[in-house]
């Protein structure tokens, strides 16, 4: 019978706007890899898979849409007489997918249970379109990839010299060197210099910078980069960056070069950065060189890196570790009414996710890879793509959403953020509150001896590691000495002297400060910052930390409140504002970026601005704020924030955001949301149309009536132990490699650590090295 819908169904091919799910599923990571396929909309574009899960089904049965190209793809089967070249991105030449894949399609009504003529008039161009449209996941992948680069004034007012053509043996070596590889074209004059040396082995005597220097001539263009297809490594001397150029194929065919002529020959400085945050290896074998064991199995499923992706994988496998998270998103979404776009939605890309790693279903051997090294019995898996999840979280953020590497920790932050705002059945099924605490602040006048307690809700905790240099020994770099998790804590929770004017008696001696723990949190956080200067740039240096496996008692850490006969200072608003501010600047981080010559004024207020956490942090606000017309001005706090959150209920900030057509309740959750930047809210608010600002924070305007559940709690003993840690290598936090140690239950009588790198998931057998070394910690109250 021939099928109805086909006539009724108005279909199209997909623009190169729109996103085409053919690879996996929106909802699960069933993908065209399993035997049924994925059932790619013939109207929407949407995947849904073919197989035991049924989501192309019940796609249509929430939004009528019968019609679907069903996708399969088989790895071929080749006889060689040598290993095939690794898939690489950043290769010159790798295999295609055609060389690796043999793929069917057909055509079906899923209502009819049909197939349909994928000829027929009316299907071939949409499903010609659909087989053709770059995926969702080609789309980031190119983005990460690719620097999101700009032109600047040099390059847009380039005046080249006479035209005249260069032979084709000046191409072939520097003017001022034998060096034929990393060669820099003067699109000013013609001259071609050898770059700087760079990762991997590639020579360079900088003589293109020499030219540049001497010359004046500022914009060049790296030969071996160009492609047909006007792409092309254009870097600026002048502006020390890379760079766009627009007219790229004009100012090289003054040159006597045609791009239809030139062939890529060699990595662009983007490939080769990203090539060296990959080889930041953590050690896969063990002492005696043999290979760690891989795992497989539920909470044993490896994620892909997408392209400097590991800051986020590495965080997801901890966070999917912890039974509040798995509770929250183990099983995926069955039923998604009103969601017309799965792959557009946080909570479907939460479950998916969570699916995805616990289930074990994909958790199993690559069938792809050809084990050749017999010290390799099992191949590792090949991993997950959370390439939707990575795109939903990075929407509208200025850094997560480019491919670039990230810090992890703050990842570990926005991630809270925005799980913590999504809607939950009550507010005990959100899965971060088990992250939060609230921390007691307590001053007291060396004068009076009156004290002020003051209080602040928060997930996690930076701590500050002391840094001490061991003597030097001949031949080897200087190396820091290890500190216990304990004397940071002892560090963080210590007295220490507050230079201030007391709002009650007037004595300028000062206060004493110290920060206590008020409740603790079922799961506790801890940042390490390990940062110093070196040439007044913040460098990542290695401090080993030590931290035991066994419980911690964080008992002494829990504030006593205030004691008997403690009179407390009053609570005068105006004196409180001028003698007894709530926000005190970090003092180690403003003696750091008074040390980068910033003026006290710029220091207090850019660590206002982000959390009073590092100075780090607040070098890199300070740069996108100089020219701020108010960046001078003293830091006047409108009412008693806390700890270093900006105030958000500014009311000039409000009316300001209320002329920009934003209703009072978004605009208060946009300046909260960010800190109370208007520059930012802005930029907030339009990333999240949907804003209502029912979201108002503790105390604020939301449901009174709804009770959120208390963070953390005081009860006695606290002990903690260590779960999983998230280690990185480089000298950046922007820069390296992030891995994830996680402590799991592998079998009814045996626990061990198992390290999660990527797609690799191999058990390991001492890991006591790696907790010196890491990152972020987080404990289990047990």
């Amino acid at each position: 019978m021939a099928c109805p819908h086909l006539a009724s169904i108005s279909l199209r091919a997909p623009t190169p706007a729109q996103s085409v799910y053919r690879e996996d599923c929106t909802q699960c990571f069933d993908s065209i890899d399993d035997p049924e396929g994925l059932d790619v909309c013939l109207q929407c574009f949407n995947g849904g898979c073919a197989g035991d899960r049924h989501h192309a089904k019940l796609h249509n049965l929430l939004w009528g849409h019968p019609l679907a190209l069903n996708i399969r793809r088989t790895r071929k089967v080749v006889v060689r007489d040598e290993p095939p070249p690794k898939m690489s991105k950043l290769a010159i030449a790798a295999e295609t997918e055609e060389d690796r894949y043999d793929t069917a399609i057909a055509v079906k009504c899923i209502e009819c249970e049909t197939e349909l003529d994928k000829a027929d008039a009316k299907l071939a161009p949409t499903v010609e379109g659909i087989l053709k449209a770059n995926t969702f996941s080609l789309k980031e992948e190119v983005k990460a990839w690719e620097q999101e680069l700009t032109a600047c004034e040099h390059v847009l007012t380039l005046s080249q010299e006479d035209q005249r053509k260069i032979a084709s043996q000046d191409l072939g070596h520097c003017s001022k060197c034998a060096l034929n590889e990393n060669l820099w074209l003067c699109l000013q004059c013609g001259n071609l210099g050898c770059g700087r040396a760079q990762f991997g082995g590639v020579g360079g005597n900088s003589h293109g910078l020499t030219h540049a220097n001497e010359s004046g001539h500022g914009v060049a263009v790296k030969l071996g980069s160009i492609t047909p297809e006007g792409s092309a490594d254009v870097y600026c001397y002048s502006c020390d960056e890379e760079r766009v150029d627009e007219s790229l194929a004009e100012h090289l065919a003054h040159w006597g070069i045609i791009l239809a002529d030139r062939q890529k020959t060699e990595k662009s400085l983007t490939e080769m950065q990203i090539e060296q945050n990959l080889r930041w290896e953590f050690s896969m074998t063990t002492e005696d060189g043999k290979e760690l064991r891989p795992l497989f199995g539920p909470g044993l499923t490896g994620l892909k890196n997408l392209g400097n992706s590991c800051y986020l994988a590495s965080i997801l496998q901890c966070l999917y570790d912890l039974p509040a998270f798995q509770k929250r998103y183990k099983v995926v979404s069955q039923d998604l009414p009103g969601i017309h776009d799965p792959a557009d939605d946080l909570e479907t890309q939460l479950r998916k996710v969570g699916d995805g790693l616990l289930s074990g279903r994909y958790s199993k051997p690559d069938t792809d890879v050809t084990v050749t090294d017999q010290s390799t019995e099992v191949p590792h898996q090949k991993g997950l793509a959370p390439a939707m999840l990575k795109h939903l979280v990075g929407r509208g953020h200025e850094e997560f959403s480019t491919m670039r590497q990230q810090d992890a920790f703050e990842m570990l932050q926005h991630l809270i953020k925005l799980i913590s705002r999504s809607k939950h059945a009550t507010p005990a099924d959100d899965p971060t509150a088990q992250f939060r605490y609230v921390l007691e602040q307590r001053l007291q006048c060396l004068s009076c001896k009156k004290v002020r307690y003051t209080t602040n809700e928060q997930d996690s905790i930076f701590i500050d590691v002391p840094l001490e240099k061991l003597p030097a020994v001949e031949g080897e770099e200087s190396k820091y000495k290890p500190v216990t998790l304990k004397e940071c804590l002892d560090r963080f929770t210590g007295e220490e002297s507050v230079e201030l004017t007391c709002s009650d008696c007037g004595s300028k001696d000062g206060y004493t400060k110290r920060s206590l723990f008020k409740t603790l949190p079922e799961v506790f956080v801890v940042n390490t910052r390990k940062m110093t200067l070196v040439n007044w740039v913040p460098v990542k240096v290695d401090v080993p930390v030590i931290v035991d496996d066994a419980p911690i008692l964080f008992d002494e850490y829990l504030s006593k409140g205030q004691q008997p006969g403690e009179e407390l200072l009053p609570e005068d608003a105006s004196a409180s504002a001028s003698a007894t501010p709530a926000f005190v600047a970090n003092p180690e981080a403003v003696a750091q970026l008074e040390g980068m010559g910033f003026p006290r004024t710029r220091c207090e207020k850019a660590l206002y601005a982000t959390g009073n956490s590092d100075a780090n942090s607040a070098m890199e606000w300070l740069f996108g704020h100089m020219e701020d017309p108010d960046i001078d001005e003293p830091l006047v706090l409108t009412g008693a924030a806390s700890g270093g959150a900006a105030s958000a209920a500014d009311p000039e900030k409000i009316e300001m955001l209320g002329a920009m057509g934003f209703a009072e309740p978004q605009a208060k959750q946009a300046l909260r949301e960010t800190g109370g930047d208007v520059e930012r809210a802005v930029e907030w608010l339009f990333s999240h149309p949907d804003a209502t600002g029912e979201d108002e924070a503790a105390g604020g305007d939301g449901d009174a009536s709804i009770e959120k559940p208390p963070a953390g709690t005081s009860d006695t003993p606290a002990n903690y132990q260590l779960q999983s840690i998230v280690c990185h290598k480089g000298t950046s936090i922007h820069a390296g490699h992030y891995v994830a140690f996680i402590r799991k239950q592998l079998s009814d009588d045996k626990v061990s650590w198992v390290l999660f790198n990527d797609e690799k998931v191999v058990e390991v057998i001492d890991v006591e090295e790696m907790k010196k070394f890491a990152y972020i910690y987080f404990f289990k109250r047990v």
